[in-house]
């Protein structure tokens, strides 16, 4: 991925399609900022998920890791500040 690449998803929510009108986060929800791995600087809706949910952190679907299509970067809250998820690797 290249810089512009990266430039693109600043600032993006997490699954929303690249041509969405409003990429960007709405009013009323909860994001966490994805920090580290392929999906940088992308923020993830956790309005739905539960205290606990939110906690384990996530497997989210990515052709831009390690495994390319199908594959998963795990994310999970930073202690010092939840609202930012770090990435610790790629699986399958």
């Amino acid at each position: 991925m290249d810089s512009n690449d990266e430039q693109l998803l600043r600032g993006r929510v997490y699954g929303q399609d690249h041509d969405d009108p409003r990429p960007g986060p709405r009013p009323g929800r909860r994001y966490a900022e994805l920090v580290g791995g392929p999906l940088d600087g992308l923020l993830l809706d956790i309005t739905d998920m539960t205290r606990q949910e939110a906690g384990a952190g996530a497997a989210l679907r990515t052709e831009l890791g390690r495994h390319g299509a199908g594959g998963r970067a795990m994310y999970g809250p930073r202690a010092s500040d939840p609202r930012r998820w770090d990435w610790s690797g790629d699986t399958p």
